[in-house]
């Protein structure tokens, strides 16, 4: 993936799949849970996956220089894609399993005011 478009673009591609804001910015999410699994993220040179944190701590320890966190990321379930990874098929392969992650979750639930 070399833009955003470009990720967002594949991540559209995938089974129920919508456009929808998350934290105010641009995302895919799951339509049937409401989850997001790809968004921008705060850096420009990358965007965000939300996975397990036991798949995010083998990417970061496997290919650094395309999988991190920030400080604002770490103990979340997100990881940081940096574009124009050497490795894009891998890259793919996370995106369908940020996805597949996002279907197999809980249906969000609807905040509630007070």
């Amino acid at each position: 993936m070399k833009s955003w478009d470009e990720a967002l673009g594949y991540a559209k591609s995938l089974t129920d799949v919508i456009e929808a804001p998350f934290y105010g910015r641009p995302a895919a999410k799951v339509a049937a849970t409401g989850r997001a699994f790809l968004s921008m993220g705060k850096e420009s040179d990358s965007f965000c996956l939300s996975l397990d944190r036991d798949t995010i701590d083998l990417l970061k320890e496997t290919d650094p220089a395309t999988f991190y966190q920030t400080p604002h990321y770490e103990g979340w379930d997100a990881v940081l894609v940096r574009y124009g990874s050497a490795d894009p098929d891998r890259v793919i392969a996370m995106i369908e399993r940020a996805h597949d992650y996002a279907a197999a979750r809980p249906k969000r639930r609807p905040r509630t005011h007070r």
